[in-house]
């Protein structure tokens, strides 16, 4: 992975100057650079750790999720849970579950989430929730945000939306953290030499 990276504290979007944090830009050309990554975040996150993953259809979402799954060492295959709304997959290793949500078909907000019981299950796991921008932010004040965007001029994603299996495009990902939690913290792990 050829990563420029930006971990230059900047104020958190909405908040204060007294709460900073890092933010890192990174360029990932691959699928397995994107589940690489995935891995290396997974060792910067912890029990009580919200992320919200933004992109298109086809971004990398899931294959992120999936490198996370495997650096927290976690039981069963990480998989869109696009028609069950939330997948929980236990630790192998005594770490925090990953609780997986996909929000794409929920459009009421925190309301409709209130259902899956992720305030419940929130300080003892990662919970991940893909297409969760304007929905699940009310869940915590801290969480890491990751956009995944495409390259300009890469290929659209394959037509059935099913990210776990994208070409291997150019993505440029965008990971910025929210809050005390992230004040602070060194994103240069994300970053491949």
């Amino acid at each position: 992975m050829n990563a420029p990276l930006d971990s230059s504290a900047v104020p958190a979007p909405g908040a204060s100057g007294a709460t900073r944090t890092a933010a890192a830009q990174l360029t990932v050309r691959t699928s397995e650079e994107m589940r690489e990554l995935g891995r290396r975040l997974a060792g910067l996150l912890g029990a009580g750790d919200l992320v919200l993953l933004s992109g298109e259809l086809g971004a990398g979402k899931t294959t992120l999720t999936r490198g996370l799954g495997e650096g927290l060492g976690v039981r069963g295959a990480v998989t869109s849970p696009t028609f069950v709304i939330a997948r929980v997959h236990p630790s192998l290793t005594g770490g925090p579950a990953l609780v997986h949500v996909d929000a794409y078909r929920l459009s009421g907000g925190l309301d409709e989430m209130e259902d899956l019981d992720l305030d419940v299950s929130l300080p003892e796991s990662v919970t991940v929730v893909e297409w969760g921008d304007g929905k699940v932010e009310d869940l915590s004040e801290d969480r890491l945000r990751v956009v995944i965007e495409r390259a300009v001029g890469a290929e659209a994603p394959a037509p059935d939306g099913d990210d776990a299996d994208a070409a291997d495009d150019v993505r440029t990902v965008t990971v910025s953290g929210v809050g005390e939690r992230w004040a602070g913290v060194d994103l240069s792990p994300l970053a491949f030499s």
